[in-house]
């Protein structure tokens, strides 16, 4: 653990030193979507809200993206070179494959989304990108890759149960795996709207699943995690309120793809459900408002996701955030009771 914990403060301490400079750099090339100005004639409380964090920049996940990836794949040569044993649960290259084949593929799609919104890219002014169903389609397709990685080539594919054991799922594992994939990538992203929110509960929550790959050995997988956190950390000291730098979608999407990933890989998708359960609801808020005014022409809810119902309650910003983070503090702790039941 304590090499856990080291690689940690590592990742904490070349993020600190890279992320000024790189908020700086995205001030300077205004790395902004132009929301002031899509939503102006909104006078709702998620738009008055958007508009007043318009120049604000975005992008901060695609800074912990590359550079955990490169922190990954200059240690782990290390620790071999120093003969420290690597004890991993699943064939190292497959586990590692996966990890990164959600981390990156989702994160190019975010990216892919945050440079339309700087350029400006909408449909109404004549740019013809990816409609929201493609998108979905896109993202469905990789959450089926993955659920074959994790399926066919690390051979899993049970449940494990609290308090009763585990039950088999066969290859039905592989779309059960695509659409937690799918599911919490969107949940994160929507739950991505208040300073912190998102990056917080992140950060919180990883710190269980490390607790939980470091008690199975699985030390790629933990590096990994301990990696991120750290990226994690050093990102929320400049999001928090009043942020100075959002993850933007770019981070939004590979974090909560790669969440859900970690969770299958520990074979503990109770503790990820209960764990992650702050993002799904969000997400299944925004989702629920959609299709109920969809079908019946009229809202559930007065505005969605929550966060924003709160907001219109008169909730604070800090307030929202700090009462999430505690929520999620104690469903780590049932979810890492449900885990090692």
């Amino acid at each position: 653990m304590s090499l856990l914990l080291g690689i940690l403060i590592f990742s904490f301490a070349l993020h600190s030193l890279a992320i000024v400079p790189f908020i700086n750099y995205l001030y300077k090339l205004k790395f902004y979507k132009n929301k002031s100005a899509i939503l102006a004639s909104k006078k709702d409380t998620a738009s008055e809200h958007i508009r007043s964090k318009a120049k604000t920049p975005e992008g901060g996940g695609f800074l912990i993206l590359v550079m955990v990836s490169l922190l990954f794949a200059l240690i782990i040569p290390l620790l071999k070179l120093l003969g420290i044993e690597i004890t991993h649960v699943y064939p190292l290259n497959e586990e590692i494959n996966v990890i990164f084949f959600t981390f990156i593929t989702f994160g190019l799609l975010g990216l892919y989304d945050d440079v339309v919104g700087f350029f400006e890219l909408d449909r109404q002014r004549g740019y013809s990108g990816l409609r929201t169903s493609y998108k979905f389609i896109i993202q469905i397709t990789l959450g089926l890759i993955i659920g074959v990685l994790l399926n066919i080539n690390l051979g899993i594919d049970i449940i494990n149960v609290p308090f009763l054991g585990v039950i088999s799922f066969g290859h039905w594992f592989i779309p059960l795996a695509a659409f937690l994939v799918v599911v919490f990538a969107n949940s994160v992203n929507i739950t991505d709207g208040l300073d912190g929110l998102a990056g917080g509960l992140l950060m919180i929550s990883l710190f269980g699943f490390l607790l939980l790959s470091a008690s199975i050995l699985d030390i790629p997988l933990s590096i990994f995690i301990a990696l991120l956190l750290g990226g994690l950390i050093s990102f929320l000291y400049f999001n928090v309120f009043p942020a100075r730098i959002f993850m933007g979608d770019v981070g939004a999407l590979a974090f909560g793809a790669t969440f859900a990933t970690v969770g299958l890989l520990t074979g503990k998708i109770f503790a990820l459900i209960v764990v992650g359960s702050p993002f799904l609801i969000n997400g299944f808020s925004s989702v629920l408002q959609i299709a109920w005014v969809k079908m019946f022409g009229k809202r559930i809810l007065p505005i969605a996701p929550i966060h924003y119902w709160l907001l219109k309650k008169g909730w604070t910003e800090p307030k929202i955030v700090q009462r999430a983070w505690l929520t999620s503090i104690m469903l780590v702790i049932v979810g890492l009771w449900l885990a090692l039941s």
